[in-house]
């Protein structure tokens, strides 16, 4: 003890002796000196000092001193400068797995403040970012504060917003159907068609605040054309297609979605069929006017589409305006697609009408048929022998009418609507010759509906 004693004292020993020797000593021989000088030259001083030069000397140093130290810390003061940086990112922390945050921005602005060069350096320095902590916070509304981490603290830093009202909710969890909805189609070749989309999954589980998910109406796969790696007839994949969440107005609901994307595959078709061109006059030609042919440059056509609407078009009918026509003419028609029909191979075609004088003739009894009636549940007879056929006038060209066949002409009444009991009802004909026009002599006729037995 007495030996660690001893080394303590002569440690402080030697600290003392150096001190004394290399600060105390020196000053203490210059302020003798300089007390000497100035009792030896004390009356040299005064009269240097009385003099009006050195003291103009003295106080223009004096002055000079002043002047730069106000100076510097004026120009510490206007070097201030500010620079804000946009949209910087704001990182919470909370347990993901069991609580939803809303009304936390995704990103703030900070006003970083301070002499240039420093901002600078805290520009080009790493930071933590713009961070809050949610841990420990219960469900709820919370004012909390977001906080940006800096190395340097020769700046100062302001947050917009810097605090904000958050509210916390439990997360909960659903399982909803999956289906898909076909984006940009109006991209696809127009000879293609998409038979089907097949997902890999048909389920997925949406997470969220309990009163989003009461909002969840469906989830749907947007499979988007724009993402075809090429486009033509086969099957493709695509892989990372992104799933959205949708109430009943078809607006985004703000849900988590697991998982976040599926892969789809689609099957490519193109569907094609040739089908004759049947030309369909409208409106009323010219008095005494009838048409003795249509003809066009090209008799078929080819039509792309889906296979449902190729399976039932049989024709294509091109409407042929021939309203007040009193000569020949020719015109040109672009071709309307029917519903589910996306391609033609004809934009246009040429269609030539040519006249003849009308006349008429008349075909006697003709039978009148019924359509449109439910003949599970009906039974329709006409009230008299004159309400079961009618006389049929046919007007047109008389090189058409001379060569036609009764059997060609169709009179009929459309029952749609009507139940049991008696009923008047209108007379219509139609002809399988468009060139023609038919009309019934009688314009109604009375029938009776009963039930079946």
């Amino acid at each position: 003890m007495k030996k660690i004693v001893r080394g303590i004292g002569k440690f402080f020993h030697h600290i003392g002796s150096f001190f004394d020797k290399w600060l105390i000593t020196p000053i203490t021989k210059l302020i003798l000196k300089v007390i000497d000088f100035s009792k030896s030259n004390s009356k040299s001083l005064e009269k240097l000092i009385g003099k009006k030069q050195t003291l103009i000397v003295v106080s223009l140093i004096l002055a000079l001193a002043v002047f730069f130290i106000v100076d510097s810390e004026g120009n510490i003061t206007i070097d201030q400068y500010a620079e804000i940086l946009y949209n910087q990112p704001v990182t919470a922390t909370y347990n993901e797995e069991a609580y939803v945050v809303e009304g936390l921005p995704d990103d703030v602005d900070i006003t970083l403040v301070g002499q240039k060069r420093h901002i600078f350096l805290a520009k080009q320095s790493p930071s933590g970012g713009v961070t809050v902590d949610l841990t420990g916070l219960k469900p709820g509304q919370h004012k909390v504060t977001l906080k940006y981490t800096q190395q340097l603290k020769s700046i100062d830093y302001r947050l917009d917003p810097s605090t904000v009202t958050v509210t916390i909710y439990d997360k909960v969890s659903a399982t909803k159907s999956l289906t898909y909805d076909v984006l940009h189609q109006d991209n696809l070749d127009s000879k293609l068609n998409i038979d089907s989309v097949e997902l890999d999954r048909s389920e997925v589980i949406v997470k969220g605040a309990e009163y989003k998910l009461e909002k969840v109406a469906t989830v749907k796969a947007l499979v988007d054309v724009d993402d075809f790696a090429k486009q033509e007839a086969g099957e493709l994949t695509l892989d990372n297609v992104p799933l959205v969440a949708y109430d009943t107005n078809g607006k985004v609901v703000d849900v988590e979605i697991v998982p976040k994307t599926v892969t789809a595959k689609v099957v490519i078709s193109s569907p094609s069929k040739t089908v004759p061109i049947e030309i369909v006059p409208k409106g009323e030609l010219a008095f005494g006017k009838a048409i003795k042919s249509l003809s066009t440059n090209i008799d078929n056509v080819v039509v792309y589409g889906s296979q449902e609407a190729i399976d039932k078009l049989d024709s294509l009918e091109v409407e042929v305006d021939v309203t007040g026509l009193n000569e020949d003419k020719d015109y040109t028609v672009t071709l309307k697609r029917p519903n589910g029909i996306t391609e033609i191979s004809e934009k246009t075609i040429t269609v030539k009408v040519t006249l003849d004088d009308s006349t008429t003739k008349e075909f006697d009894n003709i039978s009148i048929a019924t359509e449109n009636l439910d003949t599970s549940k009906y039974k329709v007879q006409a009230l008299s022998e004159a309400d079961s056929r009618v006389t049929v006038v046919v007007t047109g060209s008389k090189s058409i009418i001379d060569n036609i066949d009764s059997s060609i002409i169709k009179a009929y009444v459309d029952l749609d609507g009507l139940g049991v009991g008696e009923h008047e009802v209108e007379v219509k004909v139609r002809g399988d010759d468009v060139k023609l026009s038919y009309a019934s002599k009688t314009k109604k006729v009375k029938v009776r509906i009963t039930a079946n037995n």
